[in-house]
């Protein structure tokens, strides 16, 4: 299925209808990136015995799938798929092999063409190589243009019209340390600079940080409301692009009613496949790219974990790596972690020794980290260097913490 404002709601719902009636059983079903429109229908924890999630990002709608499972029982109800979002076209298409595509699509202009609307992602290349494709047709979703971005309607096997708002992201509220935070990483931004920003409170904080820089491009995975107020002010023109110069890329884009009218027939803005614009050579054709992704861990070799908490798959590694590669292979390009120095109130260190989970990012391809309490290059520094500057990051009372970790290590002696 079609992710994030994507998921066909009447679609998904006829088929959880089916699933409840015994109708449908064994059913896989792939996906990036749910919503409450299919936490409300197929991902219903009822119908876990007939539909199987097969998920490569995990949200709160799998977090709660997962509890459910835990407190019954220790059943497993959701399988996750490791991958990076640059290579889900081909996963999809090609090592797993999709029978059904679903997805809502833009109303059909005059020459009988649809748009992938704003989720071109994984879904102009699946939508193709899938078996069959049924699209769901909303008045509500963009027209928006870029490769593959247009489906024909000789390429579609069934539409079903269901006219209905689309989902809108809830605003995030920013943690007082994301003032300081989105400050030091606004002085990074040079005029000219090409922006990836992940989606919340952070990403816009950054946005209103740096409206007084000139000629801006956007080359993004997930295209966040902060950035459409920086186009409008006429901060972002996309002139010193090297690729797709004059236009805002994208892949993905979920945000609220004024960004979606935004996008609609808006010929600056292209969506391309997620495996053009998160492929990290296409990304380093652009200069001075700054991208900005966040962690739930950092450990002190600089090694980071942004997908895994507390036992169980958090969320996935997502676009993270694509970008923090393709933005240090930019020509003046900085990749930036960026997160709280702490979580839980302040009872959890965010650098830790070791990491609990996975590694999104390698310690290898770590670029700058920044904290509440200062920021770090850790490009050319030995793991001793790295340490040391990692435990200034940290929170004060976990630096001793840290210090005899590190000691134990043998990275401090």
């Amino acid at each position: 299925m079609g992710m994030a404002a994507s998921e066909p709601p009447a679609l998904l719902g006829a088929l959880a209808d089916r699933a409840a009636a015994g109708d449908v059983d064994g059913l896989k079903i792939y996906y990036f990136e749910s919503t409450p429109i299919a936490g409300e229908t197929i991902l219903r924890y009822e119908l876990a015995d007939r539909i199987h999630p097969y998920c490569m990002f995990v949200t709160a709608v799998e977090r709660a799938l997962i509890k459910r499972g835990m407190e019954d029982g220790g059943r497993k109800v959701v399988t996750y798929v490791p991958s990076n979002f640059s290579q889900s076209c081909r996963l999809l298409a090609e090592h797993v092999g999709i029978d059904t595509f679903l997805v809502t699509v833009s109303p059909l202009d005059r020459h009988g063409y649809f748009t992938f609307g704003t989720g071109n992602d994984y879904s102009s290349k699946v939508a193709r190589a899938a078996r069959h494709l049924i699209v769901e047709v909303n008045d509500h979703m963009p027209r928006v243009y870029g490769s593959l971005a247009q489906l024909h309607v000789s390429e579609v096997e069934a539409i079903v019209e269901n006219h209905m708002p689309l989902l809108e992201l809830p605003a995030h509220q920013p943690v007082p340390e994301d003032a300081t935070i989105s400050k030091m990483i606004a002085e990074m931004v040079p005029d000219g600079a090409c922006l990836q920003l992940g989606v919340g409170a952070l990403p816009d904080l950054v946005c209103s940080q740096i409206r007084g820089r000139k000629d801006l491009g956007i080359h993004t995975g997930a295209l966040c409301p902060g950035m459409i107020d920086l186009i409008e002010a006429g901060v972002v023109t996309n002139r010193r692009k090297r690729l797709n110069p004059g236009k805002t890329v994208f892949t993905s884009a979920v945000g609220q009613k004024a960004m979606y009218d935004f996008l609609n027939d808006n010929p600056s803005v292209e969506s391309h496949p997620v495996d053009y614009v998160n492929d990290p050579h296409v990304i380093a054709q652009n200069d001075n790219v700054v991208s900005v992704n966040a962690a739930l861990q950092i450990d002190l070799t600089g090694a980071v974990n942004a997908e895994y908490l507390l036992g169980h798959q958090y969320s996935a590694t997502g676009g993270q790596l694509d970008f923090v590669r393709g933005a240090y292979a930019s020509r003046g390009g900085k990749s930036i972690i960026a997160c709280p120095s702490t979580a839980a109130n302040g009872k959890v260190s965010r650098i830790v020794a070791r990491l609990d989970g996975p590694v999104t990012t390698p310690r290898t391809d770590t670029h700058i980290v920044i904290t509440e309490f200062g920021w770090t290059d850790l490009k050319g520094k030995s793991s001793t260097e790295r340490a040391k500057a990692l435990i200034s990051l940290a929170h004060p009372q976990f630096r001793d913490g840290l210090t005899a970790a590190a000691k134990d290590m043998h990275l401090l002696w």
